[in-house]
Formats: C-alpha cells, sequence, structure tokens
C-alpha cells in the first residue's frame, strides 16, 4: 500500500469548518472575480462601445489566465504549498477587481482580467486538492464536504447577484467601476476573514516528483470536461445581457443570477448520492446533461417561468459537475497525484471555457442575436455529456 504522503490537517478543527474557510477562495475567485462580469458586461459594453466580440474576449483573456494558472498551480503548490496557492491566488483576484475600478482602458481591463483568472486558477487548483485530503480524513462524508468546497462560489455569485444590479440602478449608466470598487471591498473583506481562519495545510513529505498521470486513460472525459467549460462559460457570459434585453429589470436580472447562486448552495447535498458514485464518467455526464437542460430552457420561451427554472436547474448542477471531477480523480489516482491530476482536468476545462466566450461573442455579433449563444451553450454541453458517458473507471484504480 502507498504510504500517505500528506501529513493529517490540525485534528482540533471541525472539517467542516476548514473546508468552508477554504471555499471562500473561490467564492472571491470565481463567484466574484469571473462570474460578476456578466453583470457589469451591459453596461461597461453601452458605456465603453463595445462588440459582443470585445465582451466575450474579456472573458476569454479571463480563462486565457486561468489556464496558465492551472498549468503551473501542482508546480507551485508543490514549491510553497497548498495553502500558499490559495492565499496568494485570492490576493491576485482580489487586486484585479479594485483595478477594473480604475480604469475603462480595454488593455488594461484585459490584463486585469487576466490575473483574475491566473489567481482563481492557483486558488482552486490548492483549494481543491487541499479540500480533497480534507474530504479524505472523513471517507462517510467526503462527497458532501467536497461539495461545500465547489459549492463556495455560490456565495460570490450571490453577493454580486445583490450588489451589482441595485448598484448600477441607483447610481445609472456608467456606474459599472463602482460595481467593481465595492466587489473588490468585499472581497477584500472575505480574504481576511480566511486569513484569520487559516487552514493548516498538509505538508509534502520529502519524496521523488511525482509524475504527471496518463492523459490516454481518460482522455474522453477529458474532451467531454472541455465541452462542458465551453458550454457553461457562454451561458453565464451572456444570460444577464439576454434577460436584459427581454426587458428584465435590474430586479429581474439581480433575482435570476441569485437564484443561480442559491440553487448552487443546495447542490452538494442535492447530488450528494451521485457524486459518490463519481469512479466513472457517468455521473459527470448526468450533471452536465442537467445544466443543459437548464441552459437550453430560454430556447424555449423567455418568461419568468422559463427563466427561473433555468436558474435554478443551471445553478443546482453547473458547479456539482466540478465536484464530480474531483471525486473521479479521487477515485481514480493515489493521493499523492491528486494536485497534478486535479490540474490536468481543469486545463482540459480551462480551454473550453477560453475559447467558449470569444467564439460565442463572434457569432452573436454576426447574427445579431445573443439566441446563438445559447445554441452553442446546449449544444457543447449536449456533446461534453455524450462524452463523459464513455469514460470507465481505471483499472488501476479497480485493484
Amino acid at each position: 500500500m502507498t504510504s500517505q504522503p500528506y501529513v493529517n490537517v490540525t485534528a482540533q478543527v471541525h472539517p467542516v469548518r476548514q473546508i468552508l474557510m477554504l471555499a471562500l477562495a473561490p467564492a472571491i475567485g470565481l463567484g466574484i472575480g469571473r462570474f460578476a462580469y456578466s453583470l457589469v458586461l451591459p453596461d461597461m459594453r453601452d458605456a465603453l462601445h463595445w462588440s459582443y466580440s470585445a465582451a466575450g474576449f474579456m472573458n476569454t483573456v479571463n480563462a486565457a489566465g486561468y489556464l496558465a494558472g492551472a498549468l503551473g498551480a501542482a508546480a507551485f503548490a508543490r514549491r510553497f504549498g497548498l495553502m500558499s496557492a490559495v492565499w496568494i491566488g485570492t490576493l491576485a483576484s482580489v487586486i484585479s477587481l479594485a483595478l477594473c475600478a480604475m480604469t475603462g482602458d480595454f488593455a488594461v481591463l484585459a490584463a486585469a482580467r487576466l490575473v483574475a483568472g491566473l489567481g482563481a486558477a492557483l486558488s482552486f487548483v490548492g483549494g481543491g486538492a487541499l479540500g480533497a485530503m480534507i474530504a479524505q480524513s472523513q471517507p462517510a462524508r467526503a462527497s458532501l464536504l467536497l461539495g461545500l468546497f465547489y459549492a463556495g462560489p455560490a456565495l460570490g455569485i450571490v453577493v454580486s447577484g445583490v450588489l451589482a444590479p441595485a448598484l448600477l440602478a441607483i447610481e445609472g449608466p456608467g456606474s459599472w467601476w463602482l460595481v467593481w470598487a465595492v466587489l473588490a471591498a468585499v472581497s477584500a473583506g472575505l480574504m481576511g476573514v480566511m486569513l484569520f481562519n487559516r487552514v493548516e495545510a498538509p505538508a509534502l513529505r520529502a519524496q521523488a516528483r511525482v509524475p504527471t498521470p496518463p492523459l490516454g486513460p481518460i482522455g474522453i472525459y477529458l474532451f467531454g470536461y472541455f465541452c462542458f467549460g465551453a458550454g457553461y462559460i457562454a451561458y453565464m457570459t451572456f444570460m444577464i445581457a439576454y434577460v436584459r434585453d427581454a426587458g428584465g429589470s435590474a430586479l429581474a436580472q439581480s433575482a435570476f443570477w441569485c437564484l443561480i447562486g442559491a440553487a448552487a448552495f443546495v447542490s452538494p447535498w442535492l447530488w450528494r448520492g451521485l457524486l459518490a458514485r463519481g469512479a466513472s464518467g457517468v455521473s459527470t455526464a448526468i450533471l452536465i446533461a442537467v445544466t443543459m437542460v437548464g441552459a437550453a430552457l430560454p430556447l424555449i420561451t423567455v418568461s419568468t417561468l422559463t427563466l427561473t427554472l433555468s436558474a435554478l436547474v443551471f445553478g443546482s448542477t453547473f458547479f456539482a459537475v466540478v465536484s464530480a471531477t474531483t471525486a473521479f480523480v479521487r477515485f481514480n489516482y493515489p493521493p499523492e497525484a491528486w494536485p497534478k491530476a486535479i490540474a490536468v482536468v481543469t486545463i482540459a476545462f480551462s480551454i473550453g471555457q477560453t475559447l467558449g466566450p470569444i467564439l460565442t461573442g463572434a457569432i452573436s455579433d454576426a447574427t445579431g442575436s445573443l439566441d446563438s449563444a445559447l445554441d452553442l451553450s446546449a449544444a457543447a454541453l449536449a456533446l461534453g455529456a455524450l462524452t463523459c458517458a464513455g469514460q470507465r473507471r481505471l483499472a488501476a484504480a479497480k485493484q
């Protein structure tokens, strides 16, 4: 049996509290740093005279930063520690939010979005690996604990969903910079809570360099996760603009976004049993398929009912998919390979979400309709679900 390469996490700290503190990192880096952009995109696009392609590019460059961060996250965590990766990545996310409030220059904003992506990936890979180790100490609740970490962005989504539309409605057109400033201040406060309640990270014992997990046996799974990345980000980038263009008020936009976040909060309990059976790609495929249903609902008709159902269905599953990929890694690889394996699947996801926004923005410019963005989102998610369904548990993990 392979010896554990990590020392135990501090025993006196309850694992749920540890996971919740770690979850503040993706709440900042993803829930606010990435997804709040959708809330201010319509005002930024109007005030700065952007095309849909330019607007999509801002999320593409953010995803490119995330990809770069994912490529280097495992090496960074091995050199400096998992907790260092979490707090340094979070700090970068907060700085990028503040920078977005200071300028309307396209190049500077793009640089800030790039830094936000780098920071989010660093904190997410480090926090995900650390969360998997904490969850491993509680086998009966491992899936629930992992789900709590991946529900972290829901907090950021709800916070930004409450604040951004209200600020834009009160201050009027051109107040997008104020939204970024307020979100930067809130994120700094959340980071303070996280740092004052630090998780004592498991330290790596001296050992030989861990090889990169072989990609061939999980090739179809990686492709399916790539499709998920492209599909979900198209929805999350343009849905608020879609709601606004359909006549949705600031209150409607806020309610829609908060419903996504609220649904994400309950996903660890809703999908706990499915995640516990996540050794193959079937669990991931089911979750991607449900996400696809949520993304496709507004294509049927734009009504209060369909938008509500869309937000609830999509929100309840899109981060559960990410949790399912970590469960897949945990079931199929030894603990010493988790940081690299999580980084590998994150890279596949990042490539997809890098291509998604710019491609959907260009198609929307060409067609003159955001319906094209939802069409592409649903199609990519459907392909991702079909592909992941073919992934079987690795033979080595069965031994």
